[in-house]
């Protein structure tokens, strides 16, 4: 049987972006290790104004700091708000097209749940959000569901700092380290 990792073997050097409306979170691997993480954050008021600001920056970022071999970035999924769903495939829009006029070839996707499992951040248990409830009891569903979220974000920095011996403070970055050690351990399944 053939391997598809030697078919599609994972480049060299890969860029990993958790992208908001907001800002770009990165980090950089090459030959396997971390290298480099950081946030780049977008100005404007509103959102064409920031998928401006966005596109100058992303490209003036791999301008610097050179091409790696690829990108891989957190794919969009619907959360609760089309509204938020539409600006947020907007920016990354913007941010794709500033990376392949930079000149990367190869950019991928991945599920942001597909990484968090990986990683060893799950969603939540019927255990552990039980535990959440009883130990703040009364809180209205918007509570949980956002102490739930906060909970795991901090899980990734930590799993981030065992891993890579790291300290991440950000959790965007965290996030963005998070979607590239999925690259680097399964590239052939990424889209």
């Amino acid at each position: 049987m053939v391997s598809l990792k030697k078919i599609d073997p994972a480049p060299s050097s890969i860029v990993s972006i958790d992208a908001s409306t907001n800002s770009m979170a990165f980090a950089s691997f090459e030959n396997g290790e971390l290298d480099a993480v950081g946030k780049i954050e977008f100005n404007g008021t509103t959102t064409y104004q920031k998928i401006a600001d966005a596109s100058v920056k992303v490209r003036a970022f791999f301008d610097l700091y050179g091409t790696p071999d690829a990108v891989v970035i957190e794919h969009t999924v619907f959360i609760n708000s089309p509204k938020t769903a539409a600006d947020l495939s907007l920016v990354q829009g913007a941010i794709l097209g500033a990376i392949s006029n930079a000149g990367v070839k190869v950019i991928k996707a991945i599920n942001p749940i597909a990484w968090q499992t990986f990683l060893g951040n799950p969603r939540l248990t019927a255990a552990e959000k039980s535990l959440l409830r009883t130990s703040s009891p009364d809180k209205s569903d918007s509570w949980y569901k956002n102490n739930e979220r906060e909970f795991r974000k901090n899980r990734t920095i930590d799993l981030i700092d065992k891993i890579y011996n790291r300290k991440v403070t950000d959790n965007d970055v965290a996030d963005a380290v998070g979607v590239g050690h999925y690259a680097l351990h399964n590239w052939f399944k990424l889209s």
